[in-house]
C-alpha cells in the first residue's frame, strides 16, 4: 500500500470518528482557508487571511527558539492578551508560508503551541486577530539542520 493511500485512510478515519462523536461538523471541516495555506508569499497569505498590513504589537508574543537544531520539528507558539478570535503562524522562507491557522473560541485563553517545519533560517511571524484587526510579532529563527527541503 503506498504512503498517500495510508495517509488518506488514516485521516479519513480520524475525521470520521470526530464527526460521528460530534466534535466537528462538515461545515467546520469545510471552513479551512485553502487560499491562505496555498499562498506562496507573505503578501498572498496576508491577503487570503484578510490581514493586509498587520501592525506590530507588544500584546502578541511569539514563542520560538533562537536556534532550531532540527528544522523538521521547531516548537512554536503564540499568545496574546488581546481578545483574539484567530491566530496564525507564518514562516517567511517556507515554500508555503502559512504553518498554521487557529480559531480561538470565545471565553478561552488565547494561546496555541505546536511544532512547525522550517526549510531554512527565516523570520517567523505570529498573528492574532482581535476586533477585526490583525496584530503581529516576528522573530528570526536560525535552522541548523534541514527541514522542509530535506
Amino acid at each position: 500500500m503506498n504512503q498517500q493511500r495510508r495517509s488518506l485512510l488514516k485521516y479519513s478515519a480520524v475525521f470520521g470518528l470526530m464527526a460521528s462523536a460530534g466534535l466537528i461538523t462538515a461545515a467546520q471541516a469545510a471552513e479551512w482557508n485553502k487560499a491562505a495555506f496555498e499562498g506562496k508569499s507573505l503578501d498572498a497569505v496576508f491577503s487570503a487571511l484578510g490581514a493586509n498590513g498587520p501592525e506590530k504589537s507588544d500584546a502578541v508574543t511569539l514563542i520560538a527558539p533562537d536556534i532550531a537544531e532540527n528544522g523538521a520539528v521547531v516548537p512554536a507558539g503564540v499568545s496574546t492578551t488581546l481578545n483574539a478570535q484567530k491566530m496564525a503562524i507564518l514562516v517567511e522562507k517556507n515554500p508555503t508560508p502559512l504553518a498554521g491557522e487557529f480559531m480561538i473560541p470565545a471565553g478561552t485563553e488565547a494561546f496555541v503551541n505546536t511544532r512547525i517545519k522550517m526549510s531554512q533560517t527565516s523570520n517567523v511571524y505570529a498573528l492574532a486577530q482581535a476586533d477585526g484587526k490583525w496584530y503581529m510579532a516576528a522573530k528570526e529563527v536560525k535552522v541548523t539542520l534541514g527541514g522542509c527541503g530535506g
